[in-house]
């Protein structure tokens, strides 16, 4: 019984243990837990202050730098409404300005206004007062036309046929004599001026010119050399002559060979052939074909080389390599003994210093004037070098002026621009030089002066003609009895017309109409 009750009470004593130990623990539980919240809270109040703290210095910051920022535009914003101000004022005193230019102007106006209402009335007083005077003239010639007839026997119209007849005679030797002086005057003008740009051209071009000719001569340093261009048996010499087209003349001549050949292209290849092997000391028929290889290669440079040292020489733009390679090649070709390119360079400069002298296009001058005989590198024989070259760089879109210079300058159309005379005239003023000119022959020399002597006896009152100083003038001798002074001149310009139109020659011709009257007596 004992027993049971102490395990009854000691049952009751866990129970109340575990219920006072659970309450125990709940209340320190619950303690704790609150300690915690409170150090959470108050570590969250400290998280939200430092925020607040860092938010309000990065917007102090933000602030500041949008401040400078402002500052910054409102600065950039004065000065430019300044500039712009100032920019104001400038226009503000050029209208000022034109204002009162206008304002001037229209004063003068007025002015002149006033006095071309003053001028049209007395006008209008002076054309009543000739209109009486006319009126007045009228009736007095009536009257003496009157008393003509009465006194003649004539009739008003048979006295106004012979009247208008020896009028216009009188008028035409008048008219002559007055058109001849005015021709003077103006021949005289135009020949300063045109002497004047001519010979500044002229000054101011300095072209060497150099003849040439068919051969070209290479010197050696020995005769020893001879015996080694011709080779054993001449197989050098006739290798070399089949390679390069041109023949090789070894005469007695000490330390001297020459290359003969027409064509100079060909001429100078074979020289520049000849000199790389006498340079190498090496010649045989592999070497020369070697040779002459790296001669067309040098060649092809110096071509090319030449014709773009022309062309920024002479300031030329935008000129296709294919004409540059021609322009090249004239280097190599002649006319008329003539060197081309240099004569090509010297039409260039001087049509380019006219055209300055004529406030005219200097380049397009220059342009025309290097490509007037681009033609003759073409080798056409069927059409002249000026019709030839005008194609070939119409495929090129050539400038329509060059175009016309070129195939005017020899007469093939007529000249439609300035700049076209000025091409004509450089070529011949360069052609002019000593040298330029080709032999004629004496048949066309002789028919030529026939033609001209012909083209002037076909004239009424032509007594004889005599072509003077190789055709530049053509002397006529008229009848006095049948030509006069006044139709001497108009016999001149018809002359001269009648070969304009008829003969084609280069300068001018000079013609001179003489009349005389002789009195032949006899003392018996």
């Amino acid at each position: 019984m004992d027993i049971a009750i102490n395990f009854v009470l000691l049952i009751i004593a866990s129970v109340l243990f575990f219920i006072v130990g659970f309450f125990v623990g709940r209340f320190l539980l619950d303690r704790v837990g609150t300690t915690k919240l409170l150090e959470a809270e108050e570590r969250a109040v400290q998280i939200i202050q430092e925020a607040q703290r860092e938010a309000e210095a990065q917007k102090a910051a933000k602030l500041e730098e949008l401040n400078e920022e402002w500052k910054r535009k409102k600065r950039e914003f004065e000065q430019e409404v300044s500039v712009k101000n100032d920019k104001l004022a400038q226009i503000q005193k050029q209208i000022k300005v034109k204002e009162d230019t206008l304002m001037r102007r229209i004063e003068q106006t007025q002015k002149r206004e006033k006095s071309l209402d003053e001028l049209k009335k007395e006008l209008n007083q002076k054309q009543n007062q000739l209109a009486q005077r006319a009126a007045e003239l009228d009736q007095l010639i009536a009257a003496q036309n009157s008393r003509l007839e009465a006194l003649s026997g004539m009739n008003a119209e048979d006295a106004k046929a012979m009247l208008m007849e020896n009028m216009l005679t009188q008028a035409k030797i008048e008219a002559a004599a007055q058109l001849e002086a005015i021709e003077n005057e103006t021949r005289e003008k135009a020949q300063r001026v045109a002497e004047r740009i001519i010979l500044s051209a002229i000054e101011r071009t300095s072209l060497d010119q150099a003849a040439e000719n068919a051969i070209t001569t290479i010197h050696l340093q020995s005769d020893e050399l001879k015996g080694r261009i011709i080779g054993r048996e001449g197989r050098n010499i006739k290798a070399f002559e089949n390679i390069t087209g041109v023949d090789i003349i070894v005469d007695d001549t000490p330390e001297v060979v020459i290359l003969s050949c027409f064509d100079p292209i060909r001429r100078e290849l074979a020289k520049m052939t000849l000199q790389r092997l006498l340079v190498d000391g090496i010649i045989h028929p592999g070497a020369i074909e070697k040779s002459y290889q790296l001669a067309e290669k040098e060649l092809e440079e110096v071509i090319l080389s030449t014709g773009e040292d022309t062309v920024v020489q002479l300031g030329i733009p935008n000129l296709h390599p294919d004409i540059m390679r021609l322009i090249g090649k004239m280097k190599f070709r002649s006319n008329y003994g003539q060197n081309l390119l240099k004569h090509s360079k010297e039409v260039a400069m001087l049509a380019g210093l006219m055209a300055a002298e004529l406030k005219l296009d200097t380049k397009l001058a220059k342009r025309a004037g290097l490509l007037h005989d681009i033609g003759k590198m073409l080798d056409q024989p069927e059409s002249s070098h000026a019709i030839s070259g005008a194609e070939f760089l119409k495929k090129y879109k050539e400038h329509p002026v060059v175009i016309n210079a070129i195939l005017a300058h020899h007469g093939e159309v007529p000249k439609e621009n300035p700049i076209a005379d000025l091409v004509d005239a450089a070529n011949v003023i360069s052609g002019a030089r000593p040298g330029a000119r080709g032999a004629v022959t004496p048949e066309g020399y002789i028919k030529r002066l026939e033609s001209l002597e012909e083209i002037a006896k076909q004239f009424p009152g032509v007594a004889k003609t005599y072509a003077m100083q190789a055709g530049r003038e053509i002397r006529v001798i008229v009848e006095g009895e049948k030509v006069s002074d006044g139709q001497a001149e108009i016999l001149a310009r018809d002359i001269a017309k009648k070969i304009n139109e008829s003969v084609q020659y280069p300068g001018q011709i000079k013609i001179t109409v003489v009349r005389e009257t002789r009195a032949v007596a006899y003392a018996r």
